[in-house]
């Protein structure tokens, strides 16, 4: 097929062979098959900001840090040179979050290079070379249902020990190669201990992958795996290999709400009397 213009770069400079076809095109990328000497590869072409789809990406991008200061002040201020780095930021943020996860020993495609927004990677494919389907196109019998999501349930205890939240996981986003599945598609992917809204989504992550494993087996449809993990998260009691129950006391504790009130008004009124006392003793007033 006739070479994208945004992979020409790369072409030219040896690094692509040839572009044998579009693979798909999301909300955030088009991404194509392409030949790397004696390799087959896919190359990721991320759409410009004004033409991703992906609704609220600065809340995913809260408390990625930004280590250059002029940088970090441009991006803030909204500059031309600022609205550049954000997206550099964005493109770049998938290559570090594959390298992240791969070192974690979480199932990811392999990165190769990032070169003005086309990320080069590995191509996951089935036993037969095709491209490996979707989680979303398999079905699967109970068996390997509860065995893929407990899998599931490992990687993303990895990535949260590695300070990530994919932010954005379902059964569109894994792909369900010979050996299991295989986690794509992580430019959103969430800083963990910087972003305020890393606990809702990593429970939207957990649920919509609980949801999907449950039409295969129903035993899963109850489980509390999310809370589970982000209470385990929050005590410092989360690891890699954390063994889950899928199970989850709330805590049903009623705060003794009168008791607060009595030990504010104490305090209250504790200050008060230390004001009349220095107002008795003439002395100079000071908060």
């Amino acid at each position: 097929m006739k070479i994208p213009k945004r992979i020409q770069p790369l072409v030219d400079d040896g690094l692509v062979d040839d572009v044998i076809r579009q693979l798909m095109s999301g909300k955030e990328a088009t991404v194509y098959v392409v030949r790397c000497g004696s390799e087959i590869r896919c190359a990721k072409v991320y759409k410009e900001a004004n033409k991703r789809s992906f609704k609220k990406a600065s809340q995913y991008q809260e408390g990625r840090k930004v280590r250059n200061s002029r940088r970090a002040r441009a991006m803030e201020k909204g500059s031309k040179y600022g609205r550049h780095e954000q997206e550099q930021s964005w493109q770049t943020a998938e290559v570090d979050a594959l390298h992240r996860l791969d070192d974690a020993g979480v199932r990811v495609p392999k990165p190769y290079c990032c070169v003005d927004g086309v990320l080069l990677m590995e191509l996951v494919t089935d036993d037969e070379g095709d491209v490996a389907p979707r989680l979303g196109d398999v079905d699967m019998p109970t068996e390997i249902a509860l065995e893929d999501h407990a899998m599931m349930m490992t990687y993303i205890v990895r990535m949260l020990c590695a300070g990530l939240v994919h932010g954005d996981l379902s059964e569109f986003n894994v792909l369900v190669d010979e050996t299991g599945p295989v986690i794509i598609d992580l430019p959103q992917a969430v800083d963990a201990a910087g972003n305020n809204h890393a606990e809702m989504m990593l429970a939207r992550d957990v649920n919509k992958i609980r949801d999907y494993y449950s039409l295969y087996a129903p035993e899963l449809k109850n489980t509390q795996y999310a809370k589970e993990i982000w209470a385990l998260y929050e005590n410092g009691e989360l690891h890699p290999e954390s063994k889950l129950s899928g199970k989850f006391a709330e805590n049903e504790q009623v705060a003794d709400v009168d008791r607060v009130l009595d030990e504010i008004k104490a305090a209250w009124q504790e200050e008060q009397d230390r004001i009349l006392r220095m107002s008795d003793e003439g002395t100079e007033l000071k908060f």
